[in-house]
């Protein structure tokens, strides 16, 4: 901190009845009542550590016309924030002293005083109206800085090296209009406190867990809800009636206290508001009872719906497969020439003749290549399909659903199926676990009840027809597995992966032979 004379006006700096002090630069875009703090702290210092500044004072209210020790100022204004465009005006006059005014009758002591000790310390004389103490400084303003900010686009900075050659080189963002209001409408960081002086100290005791307590805090940023509030979200089925979201139930769920945490929280005797607000949600859960269960119901009870959802038409589109595979001619009489065409080159080569063959050997049809790379076994097959029987190149029209490579197994959808009944009746005795035992419920809590009682017999009307329609898919694969002779342990996305793949092969190769 400089101190300058009163002539100059130095920017960025206040006054005080020493003179100029600049304001240093990591301060000047502080709020003002920090830099009016910082201004105090200053004067009380050089009061102390000064001596020759502790007989100078500033002129009080009611003493104009008298004798004052201090000199005069003249008007100005002195910007103390000028990337805020605030100032702040103060009236002084500049400094008018004389050595040689200092006998002067004015300064003459009154009878009985003492004459001054040191006739080289200069008295200053005025008789222009002294003028009043500078005014405060302007009250803060009432939109705290926090809502003032926005939220960082944290991109990834080109280097400067690369600046000169690049694009950027040559761009001027200060050519481009953009509507600045909208952008801090859009992006403005609102006040993140879950409610109001749940602000805690730095340093406040916490009794969770550090590393659990941190992470937890992390997540309560968001979660706007009070503490007390937490029950009553528990009752609320649907997120769009105002419940909780699956992110936040989740996150719940993952910080759900401990038995110790419980046996902690439970001892704790004091006032909840005098607790960090992470040991004050924590609190309040260990106040809900089956709160784990009650989590795990509204998470199921939603995705249930969903899961049967996404289930039911990839079990369709497998019992559909299997109806085409069970019913097609033309792909039998495919079949037939591949196991003609097969027991030729084999009995040629001293091996016996095959009654019939696995559908995995359809994808070894490609690899077998005749004299000519190019020609492969497959282009046998069509050739000789299209010399004798045209018609079974469009075998593929049969088995529309085997245009694309299979991304379910029917075991897989199967055992899908199941856990859904499972979690079905994890929710019905969850329900019988949380309904209230006493008629005095709450009319939330009826209210929470009968829905649930309502979805579960809507849920259980949907699992019973998406059940019915896997049983009857698993027996349209049965008799598929039998009909081709493969065994009833083979997965159904490995077979119907070997056909997609075969007609997928055959229509390059008819492209190949027949251009």
């Amino acid at each position: 901190m400089d101190a300058v004379p009163f002539q100059s006006r130095p920017k960025n700096a206040i006054i005080c009845k020493y003179g100029w002090f600049r304001i240093p630069f990591t301060v000047q875009n502080n709020r003002t009542e920090d830099a009016s703090k910082l201004q105090n702290e200053w004067v009380s210092l050089i009061e102390r550590y000064c001596p020759l500044c502790k007989g100078a004072s500033l002129p009080q209210e009611g003493s104009q016309g008298c004798i004052s020790s201090e000199p005069d100022y003249e008007d100005f204004t002195v910007p103390l924030n000028e990337q805020k465009e605030e100032a702040l005006h103060f009236s002084m006059s500049s400094a008018t002293t004389s050595l040689n005014k200092s006998s002067s009758p004015q300064t003459k002591p009154a009878e009985g005083e003492a004459a001054p000790a040191s006739p080289s310390l200069p008295l200053p004389i005025s008789k222009a109206e002294v003028p009043p103490a500078p005014p405060a400084f302007p009250p803060p303003c009432s939109l705290s800085p926090l809502t003032k900010r926005t939220k960082a686009f944290h991109w990834d900075v080109v280097p400067c090296d690369k600046i000169q050659k690049s694009v950027w080189g040559s761009c001027d963002p200060c050519k481009k209009k953009i509507d600045i209001s909208r952008l801090c409408d859009q992006f403005q960081i609102q006040d993140m406190t879950v409610f109001s002086g749940n602000e805690p100290s730095v340093n406040q005791h916490i009794m969770l867990d550090r590393k659990v307590a941190h992470n937890f805090n992390i997540f309560l940023k968001s979660f706007r809800i009070k503490p007390s509030e937490l029950k009553e979200k528990l009752y609320i089925v649907h997120e769009e009636s105002g419940g909780l979201t699956d992110e936040q139930i989740t996150a719940l769920r993952r910080y759900m206290p401990t038995p110790k945490d419980a046996e902690r929280y439970q001892s704790f005797k004091g006032s909840p508001s005098e607790l960090h607000v992470v040991d004050q949600f924590m609190l309040e859960m260990c106040k809900i009872p089956h709160l784990g269960q009650r989590l795990d119901l509204l998470l199921t009870i939603r995705e249930l719906p969903v899961s049967m959802r996404d289930l039911e038409p990839l079990i369709n589109q497998k019992i559909q497969a299997s109806k085409q595979l069970q019913s097609s001619q033309k792909f039998v009489a495919v079949l037939e020439y591949i196991l003609a065409i097969g027991n030729h080159l084999n009995e040629k080569a001293g091996k016996e003749k095959a009654k019939g063959f696995r559908l995995s050997s359809l994808t070894k049809l490609p690899l077998l290549r005749g004299k000519e790379r190019t020609f492969t076994l497959l282009h046998a097959l069509v050739e000789q399909i299209f010399l004798h029987e045209p018609d079974l190149a469009e075998f593929s029209q049969e088995l529309t659903e085997f245009e694309a490579v299979p991304n379910a197994s029917m075991k897989g959808l199967s055992a899908e199926v199941d856990v859904l009944k499972k979690e079905l009746e994890n929710v019905i005795q969850c329900r019988r676990l949380i309904k209230p035992k006493t008629i005095k419920a709450t009319p939330q809590e009826s209210q929470f009840c009968k829905e649930l009682k309502d979805l579960i017999q809507k849920y259980e009307g949907d699992l019973s027809q998406l059940s019915k329609r896997c049983d009857e898919m698993k027996k349209l694969y049965s008799n598929i597995l039998v009909k081709f002779g493969e065994p009833q342990d083979l997965d159904s996305q490995e077979l119907f992966g070997w056909i997609s793949s075969f007609i997928s092969e055959f229509r390059k190769a008819c492209a190949e032979v027949m251009p």
